[in-house]
């Protein structure tokens, strides 16, 4: 049975644009990971097919670039019917081309009535009516009002996480800041002692069922800055859009940095060692702009 085909249609992609979006192609691979997925950028080149290349592989199966809504996007599409078609754009005469395309489902940003404010959570919404997937509920985790900052606290190898995330969390605590811990499967068992010594900061991964990147994702786009060493969780984290703090001392930040609108990089060579743990808390701090 052939895999089921997704497309995306996006108006302008460019990096900025591709990457506000990318947090929707994360939600589909997780909801879809047998789907060909499909990214249509209809007014011009698409960043994934070019300096964001990098990050496309096992995420966006094929982009297709200038493609306009008629004729030109049917060929490049061939004769196998969508399964699936996404709208991104606002637009009711665009949506309306592209619906005589004829997929199985089509779901488009178009149609009137009320959205969510922050894009991210639109795109989400998206993805959600599209797979029939509930939508990451983070506004319902971490509600408006606090000034949120996330951590990622742990690391695919111990030698890349930092092991300060319990002292920043309390700095920021101090500050007026409410930290937001992302703790893993790996650090899971870490979540009593963590939150009995910090009153206020929030767990959320650990008050929902498992959701995957998607909510991460929708997290991170609630917080004001993020923090995170070499990992996984930092490039969720910078798919949300949030500024970011990474942190590095083994591995090259010049090869696995995330990508991300700002992004500060701490060194542990800065500070006279490789070690993770010679990066202070007062400079990561500094960079978030939190000293109580």
């Amino acid at each position: 049975m052939p895999a089921p085909r997704i497309a995306v249609y996006v108006d302008l992609d460019l990096v900025g644009d591709a990457l506000t979006k990318l947090p929707l192609a994360r939600a589909l691979r997780a909801a879809r990971p047998d789907a060909e997925l499909i990214w249509i950028a209809g007014r011009g080149p698409s960043a994934f097919a070019g300096p964001l290349v990098p990050i496309t592989p096992g995420l966006i199966d094929r982009v297709i670039e200038h493609s306009g809504t008629g004729a030109a996007l049917r060929a490049a599409l061939g004769p196998a019917r969508l399964d699936i078609l996404i709208d991104t754009q606002t637009t009711l005469r665009t949506a309306l081309a592209l619906a005589l395309l004829r997929p199985r489902r089509f779901v488009t940003a178009a149609l009137p009535g009320p959205r969510p404010r922050r894009l991210i959570d639109r795109l989400l919404a998206l993805a959600a009516r599209a797979t029939g997937q509930p939508a990451p509920h983070a506004a319902a985790l971490l509600p408006p009002g606090p000034t949120y900052v996330a951590q990622a606290i742990g690391a695919g190898g111990r030698h890349k996480a930092w092991p300060h995330h319990r002292e920043l969390a309390a700095a920021l605590l101090a500050s007026g800041r409410t930290p937001v811990l992302i703790l893993g499967p790996d650090e899971a068992d870490q979540h009593a002692t963590l939150a009995a010594s910090l009153p206020g900061a929030r767990f959320p991964l650990q008050d929902t069922p498992p959701a995957g990147p998607p909510l991460t994702i929708a997290l991170a786009a609630r917080c004001t800055v993020a923090v995170a060493g070499d990992c996984g969780g930092g490039h969720m984290l910078a798919a949300g859009g949030p500024r970011m703090v990474s942190l590095f001392g083994p591995t090259d930040p010049g090869k696995f940095a995330p990508w991300a609108r700002e992004l500060t990089i701490l060194r542990a060579q800065d500070f006279g060692a490789t070690d993770m743990a010679a990066i202070p808390v007062a400079a990561v701090l500094a960079a978030i702009g939190a000293q109580p």
